[in-house]
């Protein structure tokens, strides 16, 4: 019989030995206590340029600029191995987005993770909301009293999506107890001065900000 592109169930081999979680089935990332708090991060899209290697790649950008990454993640092992460890991918959750769709994109950002942790690459757990009804499963399947990480780009521009990004994060808090918590972009006082007694806050510049100030 010839096999199709859907035979392998969704690219399971991602998820072969992970732990499931909660109704819509989230895959569980392993222990966390090899990761650090990165020296740098920087994008999937320059990796592969990239000299320095000490840092994380992550992936703050468009979904299209990762889109392979979660459909063939194989092929990328051996660049990713090439650095300190990855920030899970950067799957988009939207308001007003279909809730199966989301929960999709939850999927994936773990898949992706726990694959990676079973080829040795240290990963720390991209956390992503929209509103309220998301927090009922985008935090499965991330470790409690761990590293995480979360990006403000495009986030906290208006003072509706401020109010929203602090309810998630305190959702998140709660939630999950994180020892430390990365940000990639803009920390602003007027959002995170109420959170700076609850976890450790490392900021690091987005590429946006990054390039800016190269230009002036």
């Amino acid at each position: 019989m010839r096999k199709t592109k859907y035979d392998d169930g969704f690219h399971s081999y991602l998820v072969e030995g992970a732990t499931v979680v909660g109704e819509p089935g989230i895959p569980m990332l392993m222990d966390l206590r090899n990761v650090q708090i990165p020296k740098d991060i920087i994008p999937f899209e320059k990796a592969k340029h990239a000299k320095n290697k000490r840092q994380y790649v992550h992936f703050y950008m468009h979904d299209k600029y990762f889109a392979d990454v979660l459909t063939s993640t194989t092929k990328y092992l051996n660049l990713l191995k090439q650095f300190d460890g990855v920030i899970t991918p950067d799957c988009s959750l939207l308001i007003g987005q279909s809730p199966c769709l989301q929960q999709t994109n939850t999927y994936l950002n773990r898949a992706v993770g726990f694959y990676l942790q079973k080829n040795g690459i240290p990963v720390i757990p991209n956390i992503r909301w929209s509103d309220e009804s998301s927090f009922e499963y985008c935090f499965l399947g991330i470790p409690k009293n761990s590293i995480v990480s979360v990006s403000t780009h495009g986030c906290i521009h208006s003072n509706e999506q401020k109010d929203m990004f602090k309810k998630g994060l305190w959702a998140m808090i709660d939630e999950l107890h994180p020892t430390d918590v990365l940000i990639h972009g803009y920390m602003p006082e007027s959002v995170f001065g109420e959170f700076s007694s609850v976890a450790n806050f490392h900021r690091y510049k987005s590429w946006f900000e990054r390039t800016h100030e190269k230009a002036v």
